[in-house]
């Protein structure tokens, strides 16, 4: 399905194709900058060479029930930064952006600030959730039916990114998406129209790439986005082995250093 040129919904790679900032259509050359959660991260993310700014909302004073989105990551539960603050700034950029929610209580909110600039940010808009429990995952989840209705009722047109809670033990054999999984996604997503990224933990692809290929090609519509824990264990031939097996247009690379960089010189990306 071909996207309005500039709209939130519009393919990462024909949206950084167009405006020339990367070269061909390969998930591999889009740069993350990761937690542009403070004014200091948001400036750096900024000024960074990162295609993709992704960063974390929280509600403060959630219990009160009119608190303003904040921009943090649990534990952590005050930030020098709003979503209103966060907005302006980026949107004075070409940087595309991914707003990760932890519960519902944002979402809302931030709907309502994000439909207020639509005009002014013309690039890809990613908003994300964990919306059901996947391998070896303890965090709540956020409530798939009540999430997905209210971000298409505000925002119908971004690009959604579902995801699974996950957890990662060392020393152990981590068991990785079951067919249970992927299935389950596969019936949520089935009646969206929007694209969906599935954001999958790098150190459990590997072990589960029939599962994730037969979730890819149940729609055009759908793309990988791997990312990785900050003390997890890969190897860069996991990540190259993934790369042989999909589509590489329809793979992004949200990883950490120095696997990012391995990674990138592996495949003959310049770092």
């Amino acid at each position: 399905m071909e996207r309005e040129l500039g709209s939130w919904s519009e393919n990462v790679l024909d949206y950084f194709l167009n405006t020339n900032q990367i070269k061909t259509r390969d998930g591999a050359e889009i740069i993350w900058y990761h937690a542009a959660n403070t004014k200091s991260q948001m400036k750096e993310a900024i000024q960074s060479g990162a295609h993709m700014v992704e960063a974390d909302i929280l509600l403060c004073g959630e219990e009160e029930g009119n608190g303003e989105p904040i921009m943090a990551h649990p534990p952590e539960t005050n930030s020098d930064n709003t979503l209103q603050a966060w907005l302006n700034e980026i949107v004075n950029t070409k940087k595309g952006i991914k707003l990760d929610f932890k519960s519902l209580a944002a979402v809302k909110p931030s709907m309502m600030l994000l439909e207020g600039i639509k005009l002014d940010l013309r690039r890809p808009v990613w908003i994300n959730a964990d919306i059901l429990p996947g391998p070896n995952g303890s965090n709540t989840v956020v409530d798939a039916k009540r999430f997905l209705n209210t971000v298409t009722s505000f925002c119908p047109d971004v690009t959604l990114s579902l995801g699974w809670t996950t957890g990662w033990q060392p020393q152990q054999c981590n068991k990785g998406y079951s067919w249970a999984m992927v299935k389950e996604m596969a019936q949520i997503c089935d009646t969206l129209t929007q694209p969906v990224t599935f954001p999958v933990r790098a150190a459990l692809v590997r072990q589960s790439k029939s599962e994730l290929l037969w979730l890819l090609q149940k729609s055009n519509r759908y793309s990988l986005t791997v990312w990785t824990g900050r003390h997890d264990e890969y190897s860069i031939e996991d990540l190259l082995y993934l790369r042989e097996s999909f589509d590489k247009s329809r793979v992004y690379y949200d990883i950490l250093e120095p696997q990012n960089s391995e990674f990138r010189k592996a495949i003959g990306i310049e770092v």
